[in-house]
């Protein structure tokens, strides 16, 4: 692996797209039969059934909170309390991801509400040679 390529972050799933002359964003796979989104790649469409149909799409940095739920017990190393969402995106496409920027207060924190993704260090995590991670949040809308 050369040096240039060791200092670029690597993305934390596949579904992270980190390209060398553009802003990360999140790729979807859209159906062109009935626009059904997914993370990942797949052969088929989980909702209409149709095979061979599925194309990468980028998908919205805005959405709304679906769902959320205040993590307080987590793996050692793990700072807790932090907020596990699921962001339904503008445009289709619903992500699991964390909250951050905001208490981890119910009184806080509103189903509905405006969020946007952001991209950054992913908590500090490195690979076994050393590489960094870049991952992606949901943050308040502003």
């Amino acid at each position: 692996m050369s040096e240039e390529n060791a200092a670029r972050p690597l993305p934390v799933v596949p579904y992270l797209k980190l390209p060398e002359d553009g802003d990360p964003y999140i790729e979807g796979q859209k159906c062109s039969e009935c626009s059904a989104i997914y993370l990942g790649e797949r052969g088929g469409c989980s909702k209409c059934g149709a095979r061979g149909t599925l194309q990468a799409t980028k998908l919205s940095n805005r959405g709304k909170l679906h769902v959320f739920s205040i993590v307080h017990r987590s793996f050692p190393g793990i700072e807790v309390p932090y907020v596990s969402a699921i962001v339904d995106l503008d445009g289709g496409g619903t992500v699991k991801g964390n909250l951050i920027n905001i208490e981890p207060d119910p009184e806080k924190i509103q189903f509905g509400m405006p969020v946007e993704v952001v991209y950054a260090d992913a908590l500090g995590r490195k690979d076994k040679d050393g590489n960094s991670y870049i991952s992606y949040f949901f943050q308040p809308a502003s």
